[in-house]
């Protein structure tokens, strides 16, 4: 049984429009390390504006729906787990945000010989999150549906890790012509693109739980 009726196709509205700005927001990401591997900054920066244009729809889109559910009293049982739903996937593209300004801001010197690396990395950790929306479009919609479309987060999740430590062990074992701060340096970056499959982790196991309650 699908959570909203027809009374709420307003409220629903909002919502689709919020993940559309998260899923715009991890192409983007995609989009922007590539330039940055790739040299192109002017590039980079204008994908770092279009991320930051997406992050202010993303916060309004979540005051605006929070707003909608407490003053049309929507879904009053499962308000709070809506709405730290919502918190939670923001903060994906809070981080795909954050990871961009880092670069633009402290400029790392990714060595050409590990292009495929990063961009591996980037990639799987995108996939996580992107991953992650249409489990949460079905929650709302068909959410005995959610627990099979949470599996490729996971999958993804897990690639994430294991690139990003091939990446690190490479970085610190086998590129012998830089120094240790610059390879701390990278791990930092490393680290950052990462962080993203992790928040989308902590969103999937937030929506899975969800899900069961509302199925049971």
């Amino acid at each position: 049984m699908a959570l909203f009726t027809r009374t709420t196709k307003n409220l629903i509205l909002k919502i689709d429009e919020f993940f559309d700005n998260i899923e715009l927001g991890l192409l983007v990401f995609r989009e922007g390390i590539k330039s940055y591997l790739d040299k192109d900054m002017d590039a980079f920066r204008n994908h770092i504006h279009k991320v930051e244009t997406l992050e202010n729809n993303a916060d309004r889109l979540q005051r605006e729906i929070e707003n909608e559910m407490i003053t049309h009293s929507i879904l009053p049982q499962h308000r709070e787990e809506v709405s730290n739903l919502i918190e939670k996937i923001d903060e994906i593209i809070d981080s795909v945000k954050r990871s961009l300004n880092e670069i633009e801001l402290e400029l790392p010197e990714i060595p050409e010989s590990l292009n495929k690396n990063f961009q591996s990395l980037t990639e799987t950790s995108a996939n996580c999150a992107e991953e992650l929306i249409p489990a949460a479009r079905a929650y709302f919609k068909a959410p005995y549906t959610v627990r099979e479309k949470l599996l490729k987060v996971y999958y993804f999740e897990s690639e994430t890790d294991k690139i990003s430590m091939s990446t690190k062990r490479r970085i610190f074992q086998e590129l012998k012509e830089i120094d240790l701060a610059h390879k701390a340096h990278l791990r930092y970056i490393v680290h950052h693109i990462e962080g993203i499959s992790d928040e989308a982790q902590t969103a999937a196991d937030l929506l899975s739980a969800m899900a069961i309650k509302v199925v049971l």
